[in-house]
């Protein structure tokens, strides 16, 4: 076990874990932030999609010794009342079925956003390919991302 300081959705904790123990176990068992879901475990699904530095990553597969001082942003802390553009475009679009993987789905999109502000269908196409919706609502998302861009 090792201490460690990391800073999510804005606030600082303090966690006693092994420094292999990925972050998505951090933030689900050690923090209660379950808004991140366990998928594959091996950063192929999509569902444990976090932001690290704004940037999207799946929290399966990183350690929390690789975060540092890092800002991870969650679920949770994308928006105080659900009002990030994404998340109202979602919303708008009826974008979830199951759910299940709508957490990473919606964070991928947010990250990939505040790089491309103005994309085109195919450039979403190719941003979310690596978030497996088994829903297929993949039509609905890359509508969805489309009004969140045109709202932001």
């Amino acid at each position: 076990m090792a201490a460690f300081t990391i800073k999510v959705n804005g606030k600082k904790h303090q966690l006693d874990v092994d420094s292999d123990t990925p972050i998505l176990w951090v933030l689900r068992d050690h923090l209660k932030l379950v808004g991140t879901k366990y998928g594959c475990g091996i950063a192929q699904c999509g569902a444990c999609t976090i932001h690290l530095d704004g940037n999207s990553i799946r929290s399966c597969s990183i350690p929390i010794s690789a975060v540092g001082d890092k800002e991870v942003t969650t679920i949770e802390g994308l928006s105080e009342n659900g009002d990030h553009p994404v998340q109202q475009a979602w919303l708008e679009h009826d974008v979830p079925q199951c759910g299940y993987c709508q957490a990473g789905q919606i964070m991928n999109a947010a990250a990939f956003l505040d790089k491309n502000p103005n994309p085109s269908s195919g450039e979403i196409a190719t941003a979310m390919n690596g978030n497996i919706c088994r829903c297929g609502t993949y039509t609905r998302i890359n509508k969805a991302i489309q009004t969140a861009a045109k709202n932001s």
